[in-house]
């Protein structure tokens, strides 16, 4: 472990290139921060922003639909984990390490930080090497330990905090699919929560696959009620405080969605001062 422990800094070194901490001030209101400054030779560069929420409130959605308007990587790193437990990750050939990693999600345990960064460093390599700047990271970080690494590492602009009542939370992960073949993501639960103790009523559609996925959708072995309650549960107790981490610093944006992700979306985009003008043109067409 302290082999990996020097492999992992060496890594963390070698991602400041995408921003290394400047002395600028911290301002008090985060969308006044969120668009970079510009780097040490006087160019600008792109967004360095950060996803969190709940598991399952739809970090991976929106922040994918950031990546695309913006024309930043989307570094997941719950996609990262599963690249891992894949035939196809580089670490594949390391059984008990992967068996290992395995018994940790299926358990809905958060992994360590040691094994994050690691897959995370590797991947901001790789986006360096092709010449790719910025970042919209999701999943990460999650403790208040990866936020002061990340800190020490690169400057992050805004983190959007995704907020969703608990109840939708848990019938949207029981509701997630993915199509075996293409990789796509669609969720059959339809979410109707009546309005209460001042609570606006909350409708949330399916998302069905398209006809040619429908027999090939396959459910995530760590979506089931026990392991998304207990991933709930030690979000609230680990994560929650990388709230307060960011809030302190200015950086934190709260934003509930309000309903399913053509609402959520609009007002998403409105609220970062944002347009998406490719969304505008298909809706027009």
């Amino acid at each position: 472990m302290a082999v990996l422990s020097r492999l992992i800094w060496r890594r963390a070194a070698s991602a400041r290139s995408f921003c290394t901490k400047s002395d600028r001030q911290i301002l008090s209101s985060p969308l006044s921060s969120a668009l970079p400054a510009n780097d040490s030779t006087g160019k600008g560069r792109n967004v360095q922003w950060v996803f969190l929420g709940c598991p399952g409130v739809g970090k991976g959605t929106y922040a994918a639909r950031l990546s695309k308007l913006l024309g930043v990587p989307h570094i997941a790193t719950g996609d990262l984990v599963r690249h891992e437990l894949s035939s196809s990750g580089p670490l594949s050939s390391q059984v008990d390490w992967i068996n290992s990693l395995a018994e940790i999600v299926n358990q809905g345990r958060l992994i360590s930080d040691e094994i994050i960064i690691d897959l995370l460093s590797k991947r901001l390599e790789e986006a360096q090497a092709k010449g790719q700047t910025g970042f919209i990271l999701d999943g990460f970080p999650r403790t208040v330990r990866q936020a002061e690494i990340l800190e020490d590492v690169t400057d992050i602009d805004l983190v959007i905090n995704l907020k969703l009542r608990e109840e939708a939370l848990i019938a949207k992960c029981l509701g997630r699919r993915t199509c075996s073949e293409c990789g796509g993501n669609y969720n059959v639960a339809c979410i109707d929560i009546k309005g209460e103790d001042g609570n606006p009523r909350m409708y949330m559609p399916p998302l069905p696959p398209p006809p040619q996925c429908e027999s090939k959708l396959i459910t995530r072995s760590d979506d089931n009620e026990e392991v998304v309650k207990e991933r709930l549960r030690v979000y609230k107790e680990q994560s929650r405080p990388v709230e307060d981490f960011y809030r302190l610093r200015g950086r934190l944006l709260e934003f509930d969605l309000p309903g399913g992700i053509p609402e959520s979306w609009t007002k998403l985009l409105l609220v970062l001062n944002l347009d998406d003008h490719e969304n505008k043109r298909t809706a027009a067409a």
